[in-house]
């Protein structure tokens, strides 16, 4: 049996008898493709900028995986791209400028639809428009692309993208003895994470360091610091942190379900453990509100 699927670690007593409250969020799925690697990463790394959380982004965006050319609509190398955000309207807002100053813009791209869906929103049918009335429409099939002209030959990109329900806020917290040691279990962990499809880890590297509680003593602030975790104010506070726990960080995961989201948190767990730092982490936990914010509660021992 492979060793992440053992129920050995359900026993550690330093997974907390918690659950991340995670809450549905509308999300799409783009495929990106490129004449090779280095521009797909540049288109992507571009698409994905300042979108970690919804709490300051109009998006949370995020790598889900490399595509062959053999599953792309060219035949081209490729990148699956997940964009999440508040409501559908934001999302297909979100998901257009994203496209038409990150994608369009970057040498050699094209953008196709990588979620079947009832429910779409207009994507090149609205950057068509760019091409000043010489863009061209393609049909092959029952799908419609758009040919706007740019200086390196044509952007090709999708009439509409498909947009369901995913699952946003499933969440990991891991306390460890020195933020060497955090750093190195929870980078272990998103790359575990990372390898799983239908999943994104929104923040820098995977890994947010200002995790965030809802609402504020200041008004029209919507979140502040989660301040139970926060080393420097125990004492002061009535800290969730270990004595000897000198840091604590929280990867934040999106996915295209529930079930995508709890593999990704059971396989996190697994890696934050067993990692080098292994040894020096002193906790794993989650955050929550109580079941105020999300309907989706992942308990972590039940993973």
């Amino acid at each position: 049996m492979d060793r992440q699927s053992t129920p050995d670690d359900a026993s550690d007593p330093r997974i907390e008898d918690t659950y991340a409250e995670a809450f549905e969020m509308p999300f799409a799925r783009l495929i990106v493709t490129a004449v090779d690697r280095y521009w797909l990463e540049r288109a992507a790394a571009a698409f994905c900028g300042y979108a970690s959380s919804v709490i300051g982004c109009d998006a949370e965006c995020g790598i889900e995986r490399f595509v062959s050319a053999m599953e792309t609509p060219d035949g081209r190398v490729g990148v699956a791209l997940l964009a999440f955000a508040t409501s559908r309207e934001r999302l297909a807002a979100a998901v257009t400028n994203r496209t038409g100053q990150c994608l369009m813009t970057c040498p050699t791209t094209a953008v196709f639809n990588g979620l079947e869906s009832e429910t779409t929103f207009p994507l090149g049918g609205k950057l068509r428009y760019f091409g000043d009335g010489f863009q061209k429409s393609k049909r092959p099939g029952s799908r419609r692309f758009w040919r706007v002209p740019v200086m390196d030959g044509e952007f090709i990109v999708e009439d509409t993208v498909g947009t369901s329900k995913g699952v946003a806020g499933g969440n990991l917290i891991i306390v460890a003895r020195t933020t060497a040691s955090a750093l190195i279990a929870a980078q272990a962990a998103v790359a575990a994470i990372d390898k799983l499809d239908g999943c994104i880890t929104p923040f820098p590297g995977g890994i947010a360091r200002s995790g965030s509680k809802v609402g504020s003593r200041y008004k029209n602030q919507i979140a502040s610091t989660a301040e139970w975790f926060c080393p420097t104010l125990r004492g002061r506070v009535e800290s969730r942190l270990p004595a000897e726990a000198e840091a604590a960080l929280e990867i934040v995961i999106d996915g295209i379900d529930e079930s995508s989201v709890r593999r990704a948190m059971a396989g996190g767990i697994t890696a934050a453990l067993q990692s080098p730092a292994g040894k020096d982490v002193l906790a794993v936990t989650a955050g929550n509100f109580g079941g105020r914010l999300g309907k989706c509660l992942i308990r972590l021992r039940e993973l």
